[in-house]
Order: C-alpha cells, then structure tokens, then sequence
C-alpha cells in the first residue's frame, strides 16, 4: 500500500451456497481496488456484477472467503478503523416518525458524540447537504432525493475518512442527480475519500477521480479517469473551407459539408496527416482538427463486451 492509499482490497473472493450446499456460485472471483485518499472512487459494473458484496465485505457485514481488505494501513474489521467508516446503503430505510434532526442525533449517539458538539456537526451537515428549513419535518414527508440528502449526512456524522455509497443515484431525477452529484464533489474538497457505486455512468464521468469496473465477479478495468479517456480516441476530426468539392472527390475522401465546411473523419493519425497535407497543398484552410474520445460509457461497454 502506497502512501497515498486510504483503501486497498486484494485478491478478495466470496462464494454463497444454495440447495442445500449442494451447489457455490462464485460471486466475487478475485476483485482488487486501490482507492487514494481525498479521491472519489466510481465503482462501476451492471446489476448483479458484485458491487454490493464487495462493499458488504468491506464494511465488514459479511465474510470474504480470502483475500485482504487494508483502510490506512489497517484491516478493515479493527474496531478503530470501523469508527472512521460512513456508509449510505442503496435503499436506505429510516424511522419514518423521526425529523431529519433526530434521526441524526440518534446517529451520533451512536458514536457517543456528546450532546453539545452533536448540534454543532448536526447543524453543519444539514446546512451542507442542502436541507436546511427542513430539520424538523418527519422524514416520512420527506422525498426520495431529500431521503438520499440525509442518508449521506448520517453517514457523515462521525467525520469519516472513508464514505461509501452504494448507488446513491438510483430513482433521483436528472435535478436529485446533479445536487447530489455537489454534494459528493464538496466531500473531496473536505478531504474524504469517497467511494461510489453505480451503474449510472454518465454521473461518475462528471465527478469520478478513479474508475473500477467489475463484470461477473472480476475487476475488468482499474485506472485514472482521466488517463483511460485520453487514451481511448475513436477517431479524429479534421474540418476545412476553402477548396472545390470536386477535389475532395477525385481524392477518394468520405466526407461531409456543413454550414459551407468539410468534415472528414481520419481513423488514424497517419490518415489525419495526409488529409491535412491535402488541405495546405490545395490552399484550403483548416478550422480544426478535433481527438473524438470515448466515452466512460463506451470505455464501459467495450471492457463488458
């Protein structure tokens, strides 16, 4: 484990047994996750790929069969790293009678906050997960996104270094999304690291860090947000004015023309470079040459498939 390191999981498999242990399905093959501290950790992969049980394990609710689970440096299941762990499950249930307030007083009893620095905390998660005004109302009366808003403030309550959320998107609407999205991006600010599941891909590309992919029980595709993305060009597109159509097609080029321009798309660099050569030798003028990258989206469906 590396210094910068918060979580490592290696090597982790978990197996469950049904017809009277007659028959194991293997759930989780060999899984490994580094996630860094002060970053946020999209774990990414379809229904039914894993990610619950890696994150049960994690959190120590259920037993791996092998493999090791480090957060800083320690094991997972040590008693002092359970207090600097917050969770949001993915369809959480809360106390319907209870109000935001004491649904979160509740919570920090638990981590036998006293009662004065709990109505300081409590106060300021309320204000940072927007639900100020609303401290008081039952959380029966409450929305799937505001329940989602005060389920993150619970798992805050402790102050933890590490916050995992387990498909906190799931049946927000595309506003619930993006204000959650906020509040996830002002946990990295604060210095947690949070680690996020999800087979939402659109959100994860807006505020991911690192990138796990898992598919049937096995870590595909591990990396830098950032790095895959540049890496993972499709093609490139150079667009130009400025010279006869009938040019273009004496040179075989597959192209099109808008708004008085032509758009070709090169599959390669070597392509892209003749194309441009075209364009100088026959005085044209080149408006762009544009890398179209892929998509976390289609980095996803491409490992999957």
């Amino acid at each position: 484990m590396t210094s910068n390191t918060l979580l490592e999981v290696r090597n982790l498999k978990k197996s469950f047994s049904s017809n009277f242990f007659l028959k194991k399905y293997n759930i989780l093959k060999s899984i490994d996750i580094n996630a860094g501290k002060g970053e946020i950790y999209g774990f990414l992969g379809p229904n039914g790929a894993g990610k619950t049980t890696t994150i049960k394990c994690i959190l120590g609710l259920i037993f791996p069969d092998s493999g090791t689970i480090m957060i800083q440096n320690k094991p997972s299941h040590s008693p002092e790293i359970r207090q600097k762990l917050g969770f949001l499950p993915e369809n959480p249930h809360f106390y319907d009678y209870l109000s935001a307030r004491e649904l979160l007083f509740f919570s920090a009893k638990l981590f036998s906050i006293p009662p004065r620095k709990a109505s300081e905390v409590i106060y300021n998660l309320i204000s940072m997960v927007g639900l100020k005004g609303k401290e008081d109302v039952k959380l029966k009366n409450f929305s799937r996104g505001m329940v989602q808003r005060i389920g993150i403030a619970q798992a805050l309550i402790n102050d933890p270094d590490l916050v995992i959320l387990d498909e906190p998107f799931s049946g927000l609407d595309p506003i619930g999304r993006k204000e959650l999205r906020n509040v996830i991006i002002e946990l990295k600010k604060k210095g947690k690291t949070v680690f996020v599941s999800s087979h939402i891909l659109q959100d994860m590309e807006l505020m991911a860090d690192k990138v796990g992919i898992i598919f049937n029980g096995e870590i595909i595709k591990e990396g830098k947000l950032s790095e895959l993305v540049s890496r993972s060009v499709q093609y490139y597109e150079v667009i130009f004015s400025n010279i006869d159509e009938n040019r273009i097609k004496a040179n075989n080029f597959s192209f099109e023309c808008r708004e008085k321009k032509y758009i070709i798309r090169c599959s390669d660099i070597d392509e892209m470079n003749r194309i441009i050569e075209f364009v100088i030798l026959n005085k044209g003028k080149i408006t762009s040459v544009i890398p179209v990258k892929m998509t976390l989206e289609d980095i996803f469906l491409k490992e999957v498939k």
